[in-house]
């Protein structure tokens, strides 16, 4: 049965971001093999949005506390988008070294990991 599931994130910068997501997000990380490092994330969700064209996979990082997130994130050297506000809560965008962006929100909605 399914145990998991594996996000490939491309990037200009492999070793930077990787270092950021060490760091500076503080993910614990394995090594594959040749500085390859493999990094354990929270739990996840996922869900399934209309498409118009042709989009891409995208990442975002979930949080209790965004404004609290957003703050302790800066203090290590990391650089936030402006917040918005949606019906489905709260977010921005975490610029990696590599000039990448992932999203960082705060859900309103209810999620999978609270039913469990």
């Amino acid at each position: 049965m399914i145990d998991g599931a594996h996000v490939v994130l491309y990037s200009r910068n492999a070793d930077a971001d990787r270092n950021f997501f060490r760091e500076v997000l503080g993910f614990e990380a394995v090594d594959a093999g040749h500085g390859w490092l493999i990094f354990a994330l929270p739990p996840s969700e996922a869900a399934f949005h209309p498409a118009v064209g042709n989009e891409r996979p995208e990442l975002y990082l979930t949080c209790d506390d965004l404004a609290g997130t957003i703050e302790e994130l800066k203090s290590r050297g990391a650089h936030c988008g402006t917040v918005r506000e949606e019906r489905w809560g709260q977010i921005t965008t975490l610029t990696l070294p590599s000039g990448g962006m992932v999203g960082l929100y705060q859900p309103m909605h209810p999620r999978p990991s609270e039913h469990r």
